[in-house]
């Protein structure tokens, strides 16, 4: 027999074969943290669909001992070849005799190394009393299962999973269920846990480590734990406190009890996202959970609560009902997202959550205007192509075409659809077909035409609105940026006119409709105030709800600039004509003076979020006119400054007694702009509050939010004195808090320094993980030094 032309038949393919499925796992794993290696048994019973000689699984990077298969009648076989594909990832075991249809069990005998790739079962250091020590941690999600033992790696072949772990007996051991029980046997402890119900591999977890842990129980019972470093379980607090609340919340909203018995959620030191939703063991970065009340900033408290309800709510929209093929990847983390603040919304309300969700708009907006964009819903050919996915087009753009959607159907019908899919799917996989035969069902109204076309093409419409006499005239068109797009969409219209109790909505199901607004204008006995008639003002896309850009014609926009002066729109409102308004000069449909003149009528706004969108536009042209026009930087930075100084004044860098949320969040921004503009006066303040941070770390002159800002002005004037440098590399070398660690070393106008922050980013000294934090602040002056570092790295490599 050739067995090698017959194993040529499964290599190549997308997905495995399925003449055998795996109903549940029963996993033992032995763990060596001193040879950083593992060995493991495993016995997989297996539901044979046909007659076969071959039973082929998903492995990688593991060396398989022995093998052997028992039938239902206990007839046992060892294949006649054992054959591992390291490029497709398979395990591939060949039987000189058919394997019949029935019941069996597939023993595996194998062993791997603890890589130090943040990917399968790996290692990762802590420090224990001055002594750096090993710990073990899994990320499995998307393909990374297969590291750690051989299994059928896909989303839909869930089946249950029954794991025992050999450790040290000093350490702790963390998996999906409650431990069942523990035996010990001189220095090694074994811990049992409890069968897990029917999940997909990439939800398996394990983590073994020293922690301290805190724990509280949910109004239903479910015992909530967090994991933290030793010394620091008060950190955790505020992390088990959003789990348990979110856990409620989303018990109500689904209609739908949380599914297993505990919730762990555990931070490690080093993790290649911000955190993994592992079915009853979250798993997260530390910076991404720990939350300390006199180091972490209101930026970082609002992230982690979004972050701990994201995770919780995979626990439905992942989890319990799992997406069928990574090609419905966004039904997982687009639901999420959007979730999560609604989640965060309930908790904290006074963070208006709902207008900072324009960020993530925002952020989908940008990618999406790009030519290598791509659509929500991208066929996903072989499962490793889907790292590639987890974008601002899965997450942002996914979200807010949901946010649109459920504004469209109501938040009532919305959420009996969802509360249905979940006891519909329950345990089992879906396609973005079967969500949208629900809503359909519930609503009455054909979502899936409407929402195809948001997800099956990349891109989206940028409305043109002008108005004659009192007839408007919607055009679509494709937004893009530097191509030409010919898309045409389904769009959800909403618009109202001079306030917000008249408005209308349609739906622009063509490239151009007609809309006789006569009866929606004010009335002659109605006063108006100006030229302009600023109460028959119109603004589209209300409250920022739709996936999409308008573009006004002058009278309409001229009357929209009136509204904003007189404060008649909503915060949301003015943030969406601002953004617009920029797209819309990047791309040549506006110009720069429009842009600017526009601006400047925000300079006294004292929302948060408005400030924001401000700043990032700020930003945004200062980094085009830096390549475009350099002579205008500067003048363009003075007249930054000048709009930025009402909220500077406002705001001081001290917080008042009991301050909210939003002005701590504003204060950090404000200066942090400042502070990269050169405002003179900024850095001056700066560099007193700085000594006095070196001569006392606890000094209250910088305060979590306000330090940021510090630091860019201390390496912006590293230029002049390398004095500001070496301190801010003592305050990165004694800072034991991740929080102050990842704000630290900014970047700096000086070459020289820049390319020593560069080399000290890549020493022992920076975790991998933390690289990024430091490129991230890579100043718009070093992006040309920093790419001729990055080339002599990679030559001298």
């Amino acid at each position: 027999m050739d067995h090698g032309q017959n194993i040529e038949q499964f290599k190549g393919q997308p997905r495995l074969p399925k003449f055998a499925i795996p109903k549940r796992y029963d996993l033992y794993l032995k763990l060596d943290l001193y040879a950083c290696t593992f060995s493991g048994l495993l016995h997989i019973n297996l539901s044979i669909g046909e007659p076969t000689k071959f039973i082929v699984l998903n492995a990688c990077e593991l060396v398989v001992h022995q093998v052997f298969f028992t039938n239902s009648l206990n007839h046992r076989c060892a294949p006649c070849d054992v054959v591992l594909e390291g490029d497709d990832e398979i395990l591939v075991l060949v039987f000189d005799e058919m394997l019949g249809t029935g019941e069996g069990v597939l023993r595996i005998e194998f062993s791997g190394a603890l890589n130090e790739h943040l990917r399968g079962l790996y290692k990762c250091t802590y420090v224990d009393k001055g002594v750096r020590k090993n710990m073990a941690v899994t990320q499995f999600e998307a393909v990374h299962a297969r590291r750690c033992f051989p299994c059928w790696d896909e989303p839909a072949l869930k089946a249950t999973f029954k794991i025992t772990l050999d450790l040290p007996l000093e350490l702790i051991a963390l998996s999906n269920m409650p431990i069942k029980d523990e035996k010990i046997s001189g220095n090694v402890k074994t811990v049992y846990f409890e069968e897990s119900p029917i999940m997909s591999s990439y939800l398996v977890a394990v983590a073994v480590g020293l922690f301290d842990h805190i724990e509280e129980k949910t109004a239903d019972g479910i015992k909530v734990g967090v994991y933290c470093p030793v010394g620091k379980s008060g950190e955790g607090k505020f992390a088990l406190e959003v789990a348990v609340r979110s856990l409620d919340i989303f018990t109500r909203y689904f209609s739908m009890p949380y599914p297993l018995p505990k919730l762990d959620m555990v931070a490690v030191p080093e993790f290649s996202g911000g955190a993994m939703e592992n079915y009853g063991l979250i798993i997260f970065r530390e910076n991404e959970m720990l939350h300390n009340d006199v180091l972490s900033t209101a930026a970082k408290k609002q992230i982690h609560t979004i972050v701990v309800a994201h995770e919780v709510a995979h626990h439905w929209f992942g989890n319990l009902v799992t997406m069928e093929w990574w090609t419905h990847l966004w039904l997982n983390e687009g639901f999420a997202t959007w979730i999560s603040y609604m989640a965060t919304d309930i908790m904290f309300p006074e963070w208006k959550i709902w207008t900072q969700f324009l960020q993530q708009t925002n952020g989908g907006l940008r990618l999406d205007a790009q030519e290598q964009s791509h659509p929500i819903e991208v066929e996903i050919q072989h499962a490793h192509s889907v790292d590639e996915r987890f974008d601002a087009i899965s997450y942002k753009k996914g979200s807010a075409v949901i946010r649109m959607l459920q504004g469209y159907i109501g938040d009532e019908i919305f959420q009996k659809s969802l509360s249905l899919y979940m006891k519909r799917y329950a345990w089992n996989n879906a396609r973005t077909e079967d969500l949208w035969s629900i809503l359909s069902e519930v609503s009455g109204i054909q979502v899936n035409s409407m929402m195809d076309s948001w997800t099956k093409q990349k891109g989206y419409p940028v409305i043109s609105v002008t108005c004659k006499e009192s007839i408007l005239e919607f055009e679509q068109s494709q937004f893009s940026s530097g191509f030409h797009g010919d898309g045409q969409w389904i769009v959800p219209i909403t618009l109202c006119f001079g306030s917000y109790d008249r408005s209308k909505s349609f739906l622009l199901e063509s490239k151009i409709e007609y809309l006789d607004a006569s009866g929606l204008f004010p009335s002659p006995d109605e006063k108006i105030e100006d030229e302009y008639g600023e109460t028959s003002w119109i603004k589209v896309n209300v409250e920022q709800s739709g996936f999409y850009r308008v573009k006004y014609g002058d009278e309409l926009g001229a009357r929209l600039r009136k509204a904003i002066e007189k404060d008649s729109l909503s915060v949301s409102d003015k943030y969406g004509i601002l953004d617009d308004t920029y797209a819309l000069c990047v791309v040549c449909e506006q110009s720069l003076s429009s842009l600017l003149s526009l601006m400047d009528v925000y300079r006294k706004e004292v929302d948060y979020i408005m400030s924001s969108k401000l700043i990032d536009v700020c930003y945004n042209v200062l980094e085009v006119m830096r390549d475009a026009i350099p002579d205008l930087v500067n003048a363009l930075k003075e007249f930054f400054i000048n709009i930025l100084q009402f909220s500077a004044k406002k705001l001081g860098w001290e917080a008042a007694p009991e301050e909210n949320h939003l002005n701590a969040l504003m204060r950090g921004e404000v200066f942090m702009a400042l502070a990269v503009f050169d405002h003179s006066q900024t850095h001056e303040e700066v560099m007193q509050r700085f000594q006095a941070l070196l001569d006392d770390r606890s000094t209250l002159l910088l305060s979590a939010d306000t330090k940021r800002a510090a630091y860019i002005a201390v390496m912006r004037n590293s230029n002049r004195s390398r004095d500001g440098f070496e301190s801010l590399l003592k305050v990165y070398r004694e800072a034991d808090a991740v929080q102050e660690k990842e704000r630290v070393l900014p970047s700096t106008p000086d070459p020289d320094i820049l390319i020593e922050v560069l080399n000290f980013l890549i020493s022992e000294e920076v975790r991998d993980q933390d690289i990024i934090y430091g490129l991230a602040g890579i100043s718009l002056e070093g992006r040309e030094v920093a790419w001729g570092w990055l080339k002599v790295c990679n030559s001298t490599k």
